[in-house]
């Protein structure tokens, strides 16, 4: 293991602070078993009391156990955040040539975005310059729940208290003079997409762009990610939504997803 306190220019107070909390839980890491602090002292190189302040700090966070005083073992946070990244991955890799093919078909925009917190992240997209789209959002782009139609979605799982929880933590803030920035509007919106399963931006996010949605779910029946179709405002196409609605459906197959396991 290699020594955390060494000689040479020193690093700053916060990256040393990092680099020793993941030499910690390599150690931990390197064990199924809990590990005695006095072990994992002497396997990091660190000063006993610095080694119980930070583990005492990762088992606030969850990301650290104490099973019994004095040892520690891996926390259930990290085996959390571990599958959140998985299921990310998964489906980006099982809707990336799907999303392929509707682009092939309409020729706009097709999106492929997950939620993180009051957010969506853009995670794939397929399209190309002949779209006439003036504004794509860059994978690794975040909007706002409320502005989009995949937030939207993801919110319409939500029940009533968490929604209203989001608009007193947001203000449901607006980018455009379409933009939904009143509660009572916004439960409207979402028993809409509750009803039919898809949603829409109508210049919420940008002026002069649309946007529909579908869901797409696990095998849990879990709502984890949303597939979105993106055009000039005057020529989205409502032929495009059966078209989306089974491409969805082909990637929550994929994903184990049990046909109407959602209805």
């Amino acid at each position: 293991m290699r020594k955390i306190d060494h000689g040479g220019v020193p690093a700053t107070p916060s990256v040393q602070v990092i680099e020793r909390m993941f030499a910690l839980i390599d150690v931990l890491a390197s064990r199924e078993e809990a590990i005695p602090l006095k072990e994992i002292s002497a396997r990091t190189g660190l000063h006993p009391s610095t080694t119980h302040r930070i583990l005492n700090d990762l088992a606030t966070g969850r990301f650290v156990d104490r099973p019994e005083a004095g040892s520690y073992r891996l926390g259930m946070r990290l085996l959390e955040l571990g599958n959140l990244v998985k299921a990310r991955l998964s489906v980006r890799d099982a809707a990336l040539v799907p999303m392929r093919e509707l682009h092939r078909l309409i020729q706009q925009p097709v999106n492929l975005s997950v939620r993180q917190g009051d957010e969506i992240v853009y995670v794939e997209r397929a399209y190309s310059e002949r779209s006439g789209m003036q504004v794509v959002r860059a994978i690794g782009g975040r909007a706002p729940l409320h502005l989009t139609s995949v937030g939207k979605l993801f919110l319409a799982v939500d029940d009533p208290q968490r929604v209203r929880a989001y608009a007193t933590r947001t203000g449901l803030s607006g980018h455009t003079r379409n933009s939904i920035t009143q509660l009572s509007s916004l439960e409207r919106e979402l028993s809409r997409a509750r009803q039919y399963g898809t949603a829409r931006d109508n210049e919420e996010l940008e002026l002069g762009v649309r946007c529909m949605a579908a869901g797409i779910y696990d095998d849990q029946n879990r709502l984890v990610a949303g597939l979105s179709i993106s055009a000039p405002a005057d020529r989205l196409d409502e032929g495009w939504l059966p078209k989306l609605e089974s491409t969805a459906r082909e990637i929550s197959v994929a994903m184990g997803h049990v046909e109407g396991g959602n209805a």
